[in-house]
């Protein structure tokens, strides 16, 4: 059962780290704007790559048993991370960008998961990360990369959010009235 949990946990992080590089390589139809900052995003795929290549090293050494529970809020944690990436994505549509990008004509997105936290993709970013880290025990590499990834995070939305501020009317009242990253309260009255 060991080998079949720890091959299964193996495939598993596997995957979910090729479906997040596929997804970042899709073509997608957007409107060109511009690029204000592009290290984070970098960064950001240098943590996932850390992530997944420290969790497997430490799941090989420590040899930590398969846990049935841990395996599956991983992959609730990853299904979530994905379904919420692309709703993001939808409803942004040619606004979507990697990079903190500002468009000519960019306007303030309320609908979809806009409605409960101002930036729903890095949330999925946080759970992709917890899957990782819960399918193959990596407590560890974990606490590292939280390290890492915590700093480059916040920069990545003081940049976004100055951005949005300055080209787009009403962000800072929708910034006041919607969470960050965590769904803690309910939509404000900016929610449409």
């Amino acid at each position: 059962m060991r080998d079949i949990g720890l091959i299964a946990s193996l495939v598993s992080a596997v995957l979910i780290y090729w479906a997040r590089i596929a997804e970042l390589k899709k073509r997608r139809e957007v409107e060109r704007g511009t690029v204000r900052e592009n290290l984070t995003l970098r960064l950001f795929v240098a943590v996932g790559s850390l992530m997944l290549v420290g969790s497997i090293g430490e799941q090989l050494w420590l040899r930590k048993p398969f846990s049935p529970v841990w395996f599956a809020a991983g992959w609730l944690a990853a299904v979530i991370s994905f379904v919420l990436r692309r709703r993001a994505i939808q409803e942004l549509g040619k606004m979507w960008s990697l990079h903190v990008e500002i468009r000519e004509r960019h306007q303030l997105v309320r609908t979809g998961p806009y409605r409960w936290v101002r930036h729903p993709a890095y949330s999925s970013m946080i759970l992709e990360l917890a899957a990782l880290g819960l399918l193959l025990h990596s407590s560890y590499t974990s606490l590292l990369v939280a390290v890492l990834f915590v700093p480059t995070l916040v920069a990545r939305i003081r940049l976004e959010e100055r951005a949005l501020c300055e080209k787009i009317p009403g962000y800072s009242e929708y910034r006041r009235a919607t969470p960050a990253l965590v769904p803690y309260k309910l939509p404000g009255t900016l929610a449409s």
